[in-house]
């Protein structure tokens, strides 16, 4: 079982030797402001900064005036150690900033402000839904809930559900393999509670959290995926979903920074061949998207992977084109609250092939994005930006300076030192 450690570290006398500490420099190498920046250091980076080991085997990180980083431990691979040390910083235009790293025996655990979640429930006999799992399988070519005939569906809101500070998603957790937006007013996490009381719809506004905003129908929704291989010499879309012999969540990190889970097909029979496909499905506190980290294994030469958007109204789509970053997106009254809705797909321009309308494979209303994975791997962003969460997004211009700050960002990370 995947254990997260979430800490606040701070100067407490005696528990520290600052003799000991050495600096970590990290620097914003743009001339833009950078809120909510993503950090990760990995173990081995840690470790080349201040020897752990088993007496020490944590780090505490504070500013040199002794002011502390909320930081997350997270153990990804299940050995029992943790793999990456995870925490957020803002950074002025151009600005360097030094803190002070040291080996610890014990940090101290406080209550943080939980900024990221991620939970998967199963509904009980007697129609509540029992504490959040960390793994499970779905059955197999498990059908979508048919609401005409009971309340309530087998997994809360469907699916494995995630969400941050800003916005909110979910899985439908059968045959569909759909994502789905929650549109948030609240920096609280919510979706504990939305939908385990069938009385009360998701699907109409909450002034107290938000509501479901995005229309799914036959479309890939909010960034779920399709694979297209070449059949018989030619190309063929095929709907992640059916025909998967066995298909896993697993939680693999839980806030207060960030969440982490997997979904893994296994054995996936898709036009004669077996292929396995993994998504690793991540969100940090302070974004308005989730990345999704995916592993392409056993796919015949020539496959590519489909992501895309809704195509549902009278928007279209345009192109994102900056240095390193390639994607699309689309604006405007498109929520299911009839009001303002950014919604974008961002990649690396390297793994980018054509961005298209897909209506394929059982797939409809769908802006794509075909991805050409580099060594059986490809990453991309989803964004959702709905003018209700903030007033800004009503503003189509304020929507693409956010594409163009985000994807500047992400071609140049802050530099660790």
């Amino acid at each position: 079982m995947k254990k997260v450690w979430i800490i606040i570290v701070a100067a407490l006398a005696g528990s520290v030797s600052f003799a000991q500490s050495k600096k970590l420099t990290l620097t914003n190498r743009l001339a833009q402001q950078r809120p909510d920046e993503r950090i990760v250091l990995t173990r081995d980076q840690v470790n080349s900064k201040v020897k752990l080991s088993a007496e020490k085997p944590y780090c505490i990180i504070t500013t040199e005036s002794g002011v502390p980083k909320v930081i997350q431990f997270d153990d990804l691979d299940g050995d029992g150690n943790w793999d990456e040390a995870a925490f957020l910083g803002t950074f002025e235009p151009k600005q360097k900033q030094v803190f002070l790293i040291s080996a610890s025996k014990s940090p101290a655990t406080v209550k943080a402000v939980v900024r990221a979640h991620v939970r998967h429930r199963h509904k009980n006999a007697d129609n509540t839904f029992a504490d959040a799992v960390d793994t499970d399988t779905m059955p197999y070519n498990n059908q979508p809930t048919d609401f005409s005939k009971q309340k309530l569906p087998p997994y809360l809101t469907e699916g494995p559900a995630w969400e941050n500070d800003k916005v909110g998603f979910r899985k439908y957790f059968d045959v569909r393999n759909a994502n789905d937006i929650w549109g948030k007013t609240t920096a609280k996490m919510v979706l504990e509670e939305v939908g385990a009381d069938p009385s009360v719809s998701y699907h109409h506004f909450n002034p107290a959290w938000g509501m479901d905003i995005l229309r799914v129908g036959k479309a890939l929704g909010a960034g779920a995926l399709a694979l297209q291989m070449p059949v018989n010499g030619k190309d063929s879309v095929f709907r992640f979903g059916t025909n998967v012999k066995q298909t896993t969540y697993k939680k693999l990190a839980d806030g207060p920074v960030r969440a982490i889970f997997r979904i893994s097909y296994q054995s996936w029979q898709v036009a004669g061949q077996s292929v396995d496909v993994t998504e690793e499905i991540s969100i940090w506190g302070g974004q308005y998207f989730f990345e999704n980290k995916v592993t392409l294994q056993n796919a015949p030469a020539g496959a590519r992977l489909i992501t895309g958007t809704i195509d549902f109204y009278e928007t279209g789509f345009h192109p994102v084109k900056t240095k390193g970053i390639t994607g699309l997106y689309t604006f405007g009254i498109q929520s299911e609250n009839h009001d303002k809705l950014g919604l974008a797909i961002l990649a690396p321009a390297k793994q980018v092939i054509h961005t298209a309308p897909l209506n394929a494979g059982g797939i409809a209303n769908t802006f794509g994005v075909w991805l050409n994975p580099q060594k059986q791997k490809a990453v991309y962003r989803f964004y959702s930006c709905w003018e209700k969460t903030d007033p800004v997004f009503s503003n189509e211009t304020a929507f693409t300076a956010l594409l163009q700050q985000q994807s500047d960002a992400w071609n140049n990370p802050i530099r660790i030192k």
